[in-house]
């Protein structure tokens, strides 16, 4: 699995971030977020696959690999 993310699409509702905090979280200026890490951990691929599909502006998307 690889994450993506387009901040230039990103609202900053910290969805992500609230269902997947070892994976995203938000930029301390505007919200925007973050991608801490873009190849997750299998413990965390389940909540990071969430996350993904919560975001109300689609800004996070998941490649299977």
């Amino acid at each position: 699995m690889r994450i993506t993310v387009n901040r230039l699409r990103c609202i900053a509702a910290g969805q992500c971030v609230l269902k997947s905090p070892h994976v995203f979280d938000q930029d301390e200026q505007d919200g925007i977020v973050v991608l801490l890490t873009e190849n997750p951990a299998p413990e965390f691929e389940a909540s990071a696959r969430l996350a993904a599909r919560v975001c109300p502006s689609e800004a996070i998307t998941v490649h299977d690999e």
